[in-house]
């Protein structure tokens, strides 16, 4: 029996300390929600963005819907309370994970750390597709100018 419960411990340390490894490089943002993802746009370049209005996330959202038929819905955000963050990774072969945290924080700045690493894959794939993907990341509302930095896992 103890010999059973010692192999169950070191089975669940050792599924803990494998998810680690993707573990966010800062703090935890409280309040952060994935609200869409895709993985094809049509942005070709690394890019983040803040989202404070309406009129910005509708000028997003119709830029990525002119090659789609149907495009994609417009989220509904209460800007009076919570803002956006946009990230898009660009060109990028395979499939990406992202995770954002807080680096760092001052009275008027906050730094966030964009965590990117490659999609665990089943099995063997030699070709890997193109993507273009964003995620699009709603969080409590902050008077504070945001500053990004991409970390590669």
């Amino acid at each position: 029996m103890r010999y059973l419960f010692l192999i169950m411990l070191i089975g669940l340390i050792s599924c803990k300390a494998q998810k680690e490894g993707n573990s966010l490089t800062g703090e935890a943002i409280e309040g952060l929600v994935l609200l869409d993802h895709d993985d094809f746009t049509s942005i070709d370049t690394f890019q983040t963005r803040e989202i404070r209005d309406t009129k910005t996330l509708n000028k997003f959202y119709r830029e990525i819907n002119k090659t789609r038929k149907p495009g994609l819905p417009v989220p509904m955000v209460d800007f009076t309370k919570d803002m956006l963050v946009l990230v898009c990774l660009g060109e990028q072969q395979g499939k990406k994970e992202v995770a954002l945290s807080q680096l760092r924080q001052t009275e008027t700045e906050l730094w966030i750390a964009i965590d990117v690493w490659e999609e665990k894959q089943e099995g063997t794939v030699t070709i890997q597709p193109m993507y273009y993907p964003f995620y699009l990341y709603k969080m409590p509302l902050v008077d504070k100018s945001l500053h990004f930095q991409r970390v590669e896992k």
